[in-house]
């Protein structure tokens, strides 16, 4: 996602790709498709800040559970686990996917390892049931059978998932921010958020939030290159500033404090630890099968969801939407999920903060080879790496999505109500109910039921029966006692 009109790549930089950096031009066709040395490394550096909470608040999210036999998994082994699968997939995503896509273990995923599977078995049974989910993914590319269903897609629903996205990480901001919150069961209230904490915008967090939107926004106007990360940086010195002077408590998952002892040695105590067969052994096939089949349509659907919206924004998709390539790109997306859960850091997958990245102008996988890199150091630095707090890189996901809605909402045909309600409900459920996995799934069956009633089912292709019928199945499983 750009930070100018997304409509269009970023015009050449002087002194652009070419021949001083003439292999590593030629081997991820940084002039080919328009970027820069600079702007893949602009952008590597914008995800990597832009998801860098993950390296804190994956190790949250497992850490705060207990299997079967009341184990908790260690928080430093956790936080290893989590930036060293991160580094190893975004580098391979980079050096043979060829796109700006970093990975990392999946909001969503985790708590269902951590709530549905863990409890029902030991900690190693349940990664396991994760590595199996990775090994289908892969079997699935391995038949084309995922990049049928990615094709099978209308074009209109594609440019949905991309809106919905973007209303998604936006969301996703306003919430990590503390801009708005959550408003606790107890108030006994039908409506779920409200502004900030109480309900007014108190506090300095808050503030650096406010401040970093419109930083990040004026820049944009202003087509300051590299807008998104000095935004960051600058939110983040002054977010430290804050907290020197004032000692805020309430910043969240990270305080913006350079660590007294930046250096911390990592553990590697988890990886490894997996038992593949284990769980169904403790569940019983049926319940087991449905545990895999649960990891798989979240891993499978919000990957879809993120490379279709990721890849249409960074412009590397052809005219009928769709990739070249992206079996690599599906292949590997596969191959981390399974590798999440062999370091028991739980599924690994594409990261919607990607866009952040793609908005500094990363149109190439050397931008994954710099987050990756970075996720690398932070095995050894994660004190440093997890200072800047979110309230300095959450407004980019605000300002990209904003730009990814300017450039798609136009490309839907609004006229055609069985794929303008569909695109619809899509765009819509994301963020309502938090998930990309079921705003496609709420978008795939209301469009073939649509096309059905119009008398247009011969329109539909099959492998969007298919996929509507495996998700209205999954929809209707508590209904039928299966989980």
């Amino acid at each position: 996602m750009s930070s100018s009109a997304p409509a269009k790549a970023p015009a050449p930089e002087r002194g652009g790709a070419g021949p001083t950096y003439g292999a590593l031009d030629r081997f991820f066709r940084i002039s080919e498709r328009g970027s820069t040395l600079s702007r893949e490394v602009r952008g590597g550096l914008a995800t990597f800040f832009a998801m860098a909470y993950i390296i804190v608040l994956n190790p949250i999210i497992l850490g705060s559970a207990k299997d079967m036999y009341g184990h908790q998994l260690d928080n430093g082994q956790l936080v290893t686990a989590t930036a060293l699968t991160a580094a190893l997939t975004t580098l391979l995503m980079g050096v043979i996917g060829n796109v700006p896509i970093a990975l990392a273990a999946g909001l969503g995923v985790n708590s269902v390892v951590a709530l549905q599977l863990a409890p029902r078995m030991s900690w190693p049974d349940a990664m396991g049931m994760v590595v199996l989910a990775g090994f289908v993914v892969m079997l699935l590319v391995a038949t084309g059978l995922r990049e049928r269903v990615m094709n099978a897609v209308p074009y209109g629903l594609r440019k949905a998932i991309s809106i919905g996205i973007g209303l998604f990480i936006m969301l996703i901001g306003l919430v990590d921010s503390g801009f708005v919150s959550r408003i606790p069961d107890a108030a006994h209230t039908t409506v779920p958020l409200q502004l900030g904490g109480d309900g007014h915008l108190n506090g300095w967090p808050v503030l650096v939030f406010i401040l970093g939107v419109l930083l990040t926004l004026a820049l944009i106007v202003r087509k300051v290159s590299g807008a998104i990360l000095i935004s960051i940086v600058a939110m983040t010195v002054v977010a430290v500033v804050i907290e020197a002077m004032a000692n805020v408590p309430s910043w969240g998952l990270t305080t913006p404090k350079w660590p007294g002892n930046p250096v911390a040695s990592p553990d590697f105590g988890l990886v490894g630890q997996v038992s593949l067969f284990g769980g169904f052994g403790k569940v019983g096939l049926l319940t087991g099968v449905l545990f895999v089949f649960t990891v798989l349509l979240s891993c499978f659907f919000d990957a879809m969801g993120t490379i279709m919206g990721v890849s249409d924004e960074a412009k590397l998709t052809d005219a009928q939407g769709q990739m070249p390539g992206i079996n690599k790109v599906l292949f590997v997306d596969g191959l981390a999920v399974a590798a999440g859960g062999a370091s028991s850091s739980s599924a690994t997958t594409a990261f919607v903060e990607s866009t952040a990245g793609v908005g500094e102008g990363a149109r190439t996988g050397l931008a994954n080879v710099v987050t990756g890199g970075l996720f690398a150091v932070a095995l050894f630095l994660t004190p440093v790496a997890t200072m800047v707090p979110s309230q300095a890189a959450t407004p980019a996901l605000l300002a990209v999505g904003f730009l990814i809605m300017a450039g798609s909402v136009k490309e839907i045909d609004w006229a055609d109500y069985t794929i303008a309600i569909p695109a619809f409900v899509t765009m819509l459920m994301m963020p309502f109910t938090y998930s990309i996995t079921n705003g496609i799934g709420m978008g795939f069956v209301t469009f073939v039921v649509l096309r059905l009633a119009a008398g247009r089912g011969r329109e539909v292709p099959v492998a969007m029966y298919a996929v509507a019928a495996v998700f209205a199945f999954y929809y209707l499983m508590p209904a039928l006692g299966l989980t």
